[in-house]
């Protein structure tokens, strides 16, 4: 009879190898396009502890190629990718999923090249996310150069479109401002309460949410024991809320959208004031909130009357809800907060990715 062979140290280390090969080839390449901003890092700290993917493409405007562990030392024994000026053929050659975390009006000049090579985009900028482009050059003071792809492209918040995440190629990930916002308001319309005129949105954001531009207004002497408001009911992002509160409802919605600067890195704190248009007891409207939101991971809906901070959420892929009823005004007032740039921007880009690839969209998130 023939006894056990047992692997020797040798055996076991070719077959511990060809195990991580194995794994490896069935991994998910990825590469982040605008490494250095703070979008970009936050999507590497996320990236590398995940299991279903491989880091294996990050670009930037540098002047030689970098480790990012030089530009990002807390990345130092734990991603050693180096970081370089982009090629659409090198990110083409070495990715299946491009994040792009890039400023305003510039992925659509790469976003052609990207999904002819049939790769699948996620991009955090606004190029995508509005479907009239008449629209997108009003806000954004730039004609769109890229019309045809717009419809490839799926609004990525994960609680209103998952099913049509999970099946495209091309997601546009929602702005930081109107992720608080159309959360923190869709129950309320969809339930039929609420009166879809004279909503108002009072919000505030830390100045991450500015991205990493040099300005007056964004360096710290401006912005440390200050607070200002900002572009009321001009900012870019109030296009975008209306467009998918209209959609959900069927009928056009058009919010009043006030944004404010808080001296704080991240962050976004948003007071929603909505009209509701009969009496509603105070506790069906948060069995509506709660019940909306029964079987979402990363939506938190706290007790009547009971606030959120923004230090519940700092750090996560969590957006909070808090909920005033005022029976006597009829008025719903809504508190929603996130952290701008984790649920606000990557954390929400990892959920979109974990959707789109077949993963658990919890992974690499909790």
């Amino acid at each position: 009879m023939l006894g056990l062979i047992r692997a020797g140290p040798l055996q076991n280390d070719y077959f511990a190898k060809d195990a991580i090969i194995k794994k490896e080839e069935h991994m998910v390449k990825v590469g982040v396009i605008g490494a250095r901003g703070y979008t970009g890092e936050e999507l590497i700290k996320i990236l590398i502890k995940h299991p279903g993917v491989r880091l294996t493409y990050l670009a930037a405007t540098l002047e030689k190629a970098t480790p990012i562990s030089e530009i990002f030392p807390h990345f130092k024994k734990r991603c050693d990718v180096k970081c370089e000026n982009f090629s659409v053929f090198k990110a083409s050659e070495q990715c299946d999923l491009l994040f792009l975390a890039l400023p305003h009006t510039v992925s659509m000049d790469v976003v052609p090249a990207f999904v002819k090579k049939n790769k699948m985009i996620v991009d955090l900028s606004a190029d995508y996310r509005l479907k009239n482009t008449g629209i997108y050059k009003q806000w954004y003071h730039k004609t769109h150069k890229d019309k045809k792809n717009i419809s490839k492209f799926i609004y990525g918040l994960p609680e209103l479109y998952r099913e049509k995440i999970k099946k495209a190629s091309c997601v546009a990930n929602p702005g930081c401002y109107p992720t608080a916002a159309i959360l923190g308001i869709v129950p309320a319309l969809v339930s039929g309460f609420a009166d879809r005129e004279g909503i108002i949105i009072d919000a505030k954001s830390g100045v991450s949410g500015a991205g990493k531009k040099v300005a007056l207004e964004y360096i710290f002497p401006e912005v440390n024991e200050n607070f200002k408001g900002y572009k009321y009911n001009i900012h870019q992002h109030s296009p975008e809320i209306n467009q998918e509160l209209s959609k959900v409802t069927l009928s056009r919605v058009n919010v009043t959208f006030c944004p404010h600067l808080l001296p704080i890195k991240c962050g976004i704190f948003e007071t929603i004031y909505i009209k509701l248009n009969k009496s509603v007891e105070p506790e069906k409207i948060e069995a509506v909130y709660r019940n909306f939101y029964k079987n979402e991971a990363f939506v938190r809906v706290k007790p009547l009357g009971n606030l959120p901070e923004l230090k519940d959420v700092g750090g996560t892929n969590f957006c909070d809800i808090g909920l005033v009823v005022d029976a006597s005004k009829k008025l719903l007032v809504v508190v929603s907060v996130i952290d701008n740039l984790i649920k606000g921007a990557a954390g929400q880009a990892v959920q979109n990715m974990n959707l789109m690839c077949g993963f658990d969209e919890e992974m690499a998130l909790l």
